[in-house]
């Protein structure tokens, strides 16, 4: 096997782990944005950013490796990515953005302001998670091509039924991980809370995945036609069997504690959930192999020169495991439960 196959599957390989680290650890704070609304009071919403507070601006990182990646491996998909959804990407990027200066400026304001301030980093957090899910449903639609390869559908080719509802599952998967992450870090009301939130949003996020995975066949990229053919959905069917487990085992974990029934262990409904969100993105990666742009641009057509993705996979040597060090080493220093009246300046 020379570099000029290899190479662009292991570009293919960094790139979905890059993004798949962006939506487990980002997702959870965009979640706490969504879940912002279902504060008590302002004094609860400060608990519930300070569970984010340390660790959460680190989580961008991983966005910009999976986007820088792209560029440097695949230059031909990301010129089309970008010329097609051009104006998702934008709106993301502003509310990321919009998230961000709110989550600073909340701390530092009084009154109206600090409320302001609230509903600014709740906003954001809900744009942004749900143009991501725009952006991830397009892909998976498929954008028109022309001949040559390069996009053709004008400024909002992107738009359909299939991207918005994908859009607004993505919204109640992060809201999902949000409440799995506030069991974890919280005691007290906040975390009763969470728990009576937790159920309900298992439910949608299964409905949701249900309405996607139903529409996905009658999609003209026949991006799912591989889980179809022929025997494939029985070597694939783990992946599906798996999911429905993992599923069962949240929703019993999620539950509030009863006299007859203690609460499972707090990790558990946050550890299910990411497992939930792992095997959505492999059945994902299944369905698309080798297309890094449905429903014709494969990782080979969309690949740079081996010199180029060789030199630059060198740095991925050195840089992946420096940004998986930090990571894990920030989230063990700031482990354990976060008491309601810590603080963040």
């Amino acid at each position: 096997m020379n570099a000029s196959t290899w190479l662009p599957v292991a570009w293919f390989g960094v790139i979905g782990f890059g993004v798949l680290m962006y939506v487990l650890l980002d997702g959870f704070v965009l979640g706490l944005g969504i879940l912002a609304p279902a504060a008590r009071d302002g004094d609860q919403l400060d608990h519930m950013m300070n569970t984010a507070a340390p660790i959460w601006d680190g989580n961008e990182t991983w966005l910009v490796l999976g986007g820088a990646g792209l560029m440097a491996a695949f230059p031909r998909a990301y010129a089309v990515v970008l010329s097609a959804l051009y104006l998702p990407v934008i709106l993301m990027l502003l509310a990321l953005v919009f998230r961000g200066v709110a989550f600073e400026f909340r701390f530092k304001g009084y009154g109206a302001a600090r409320r302001a301030w609230g509903a600014a980093f709740s906003l954001g957090s809900i744009v942004a998670a749900f143009f991501q899910g725009v952006i991830l449903g397009a892909l998976v639609q498929g954008l028109p091509l022309n001949n040559s390869g390069y996009y053709d559908g004008g400024p909002f080719g992107w738009l359909s039924p299939f991207a918005l509802l994908t859009g607004v599952a993505l919204v109640i998967g992060y809201a999902l991980l949000g409440a799995g992450w506030l069991i974890l870090k919280t005691e007290g009301a906040l975390h009763a809370r969470a728990r009576q939130l937790a159920r309900p949003l298992v439910l949608a996020v299964l409905v949701a995945m249900l309405a996607v995975s139903v529409s996905l066949p009658f999609l003209e990229s026949r991006l799912m036609a591989r889980w179809f053919s022929g025997y494939n959905f029985l070597w694939l069917s783990p992946v599906p069997i798996v999911t429905l487990g993992v599923a069962w085992l949240l929703w019993r974990d999620a539950a509030l504690a009863t006299p007859e029934r203690p609460a499972a262990h707090d990790a558990r409904p946050f550890l299910w959930t990411l497992a939930l969100f792992g095997l959505g993105f492999i059945g994902l990666v299944l369905g698309m192999w080798p297309l890094i742009v449905p429903p014709a641009l494969s990782i080979w057509d969309a690949a740079s020169p081996p010199e180029s993705q060789g030199f630059v996979l060198w740095g991925l040597v050195v840089l992946v495991p420096l940004i998986l060090g930090y990571t894990g080493w920030s989230y063990s220093v700031f482990r354990g439960k976060v008491a309601a009246d810590a603080g963040y300046h």
